[in-house]
């Protein structure tokens, strides 16, 4: 969800990340799943998998661009998850090591489930020092995917009639910058045009300089305050971490309680979530994996297992697990905690400039798969559903240093879909090679894309950092 990346003299990869990042709609890739009827079996090294032999046959659904349907994939095709057999378990576990190998990556919980079987592993190390071994069970940063609870108690909200998507966010914050033209949808959307208080380079150098800062809601979105918008409320898509402060602020204003407690009434335990966290502090609930970054003032990997998340807050400081995403990633596509009318209009889905990717309120379709992305300092996580197969799919990592450009989640996702589902295949593209920069005029040019990142993309320069050159100056952190 969250971060913070300075340039480094591998081919400006803090830009790349950072924009990677920005597409955090990837954020883990966490539960998939198939289908069958067969007898259940168990792969070595302890990962557990049933599988039975009948696909799943879901129906077609046509194509969503521009129409903004709920019911169609961006991909406008869909296709059937494939039978979870050992043969494809074996598939899985080999493509799964071979982007780990590629990545670097210390460790990954996947998770995949359907109607029909479920495959389950966690591989590699939780804790580098120590040699823990990554398990299923372990708590996990979720970065951008905290967006989804935001979004999901701001609707819970619109159905208790005490907000409206279309009521001017003055009508619940003082102080925002052209916020009576400013709809609580456009937030929702990522199309309210304001600069993303994560992608201001002092914000940037007062987080890097020291991770455990304390940051209040209101310092954050001043960081963002600062420049004039990026454009007109509702011309266009651009992932901001400022839109989900701001949503944060209207739960409180509306609901009447903090958002943490908030969402703890109202989705965490509505939605049967018992392992999923809003942290007021640092603190980490055990058992969890450590997390390794390489966003420091240096370019060096560093554990930020216990990095203050308040600079995140209702755009990314989410604790949970595998068991609790994997439900989770059903309840956010099919709405079981909305109003019919109220999920529909979440899932009214707009391009954002990427292909493939659309972004409705506060989740995006990718390539027919549904949910969002997430990635912070030490950890990226994928957490979908695939209605048309109800399969969902959970991704977890124990870092968020990219791989040439792009974010592991994303590799990983796209690896395990290319196998359980390959009609319907998650892809975001990588970063920028370009820095994405905030001009003088304090307008940023952030890449338009879907992020489970707090993707704050903009650096100190308006020009890329050359490949081979060294910077010491942040380029951006991201949820």
């Amino acid at each position: 969800m969250t971060k913070i990346r300075r340039p480094h003299p591998a081919a400006s990869r803090s830009t790349r990340r950072a924009a990677c990042a920005a597409l955090a709609l990837t954020g883990l890739l966490a539960s998939a799943a198939c289908s069958g009827g067969s007898t259940p079996a168990r792969p070595a090294d302890g990962a557990a998998l049933t599988a039975e032999p009948a696909a799943l046959s879901p129906s077609a659904s046509g194509s969503a661009a521009g129409s903004g349907s709920p019911s169609s994939p961006a991909s406008g095709s869909a296709g059937t998850v494939v039978p979870l057999t050992p043969d494809i378990a074996n598939q899985l576990d080999a493509a799964i090591k071979q982007v780990m190998g590629r990545t670097s990556t210390p460790g990954v919980i996947v998770g995949i489930t359907t109607p029909g079987g479920s495959y389950q592993r966690a591989f590699g190390q939780a804790d580098k020092v120590a040699g823990t071994p990554m398990s299923p069970d372990l708590n996990t940063r979720i970065g951008s995917v905290t967006k989804t609870f935001t979004a999901t108690g701001v609707l819970r909200l619109v159905d208790q009639g005490k907000v409206g998507l279309d009521d001017p966010v003055s009508k619940y914050v003082d102080g925002v910058p052209g916020g009576d033209g400013i709809t609580i949808r456009q937030l929702a959307g990522m199309r309210s045009g304001l600069f993303p208080y994560s992608s201001d380079p002092d914000f940037v150098n007062a987080l890097i300089s020291d991770p455990n800062r304390v940051f209040t809601p209101d310092q954050l979105l001043a960081y963002g305050y600062k420049h004039p918008a990026n454009f007109p409320p509702g011309s266009k898509f651009e992932y901001s971490n400022s839109n989900y402060i701001l949503l944060g602020k209207v739960i409180e204003k509306a609901g009447g309680e903090p958002v943490g407690q908030f969402l703890k009434d109202q989705v965490f335990t509505q939605a049967g979530l018992n392992g999923t966290v809003f942290p007021t502090d640092a603190s980490f609930p055990d058992p969890h994996a450590h997390g390794y970054t390489d966003q420091t003032p240096n370019g060096e990997t560093t554990d930020a297992t216990d990095w203050n998340p308040s600079w995140a807050w209702s755009a990314g400081a989410v604790i949970s697990d595998l068991t609790d995403l994997q439900n989770w990633a059903k309840t956010l596509a099919t709405g079981s905690l909305l109003n019919p009318a109220t999920q529909g209009q979440r899932l009214k889905t707009l391009p954002t400039g990427d292909p493939g990717v659309r972004y409705g309120l506060g989740l995006f379709d990718n390539n027919g798969w549904i949910g969002h992305n997430g990635s912070l300092p030490g950890y990226e996580t994928v957490a979908v559903y695939l209605p048309q197969s109800q399969a969902a799919l959970v991704v977890l990592l124990n870092t968020d240093v990219t791989y040439q450009g792009s974010e592991p989640s994303s590799l990983f996702a796209q690896a395990i879909t290319q196998i359980v589902s390959p009609k319907n295949v998650y892809s975001l593209p990588p970063m920028n090679t370009a820095s994405p920069s905030a001009s003088s005029s304090g307008s940023a040019s952030p890449s338009a894309s879907p992020s489970g990142s707090a993707s704050p993309s903009a650096s100190p320069s308006s020009s890329p950092t050359a490949p081979g050159s060294a910077s010491n100056s942040p380029t951006s952190v991201n949820v």
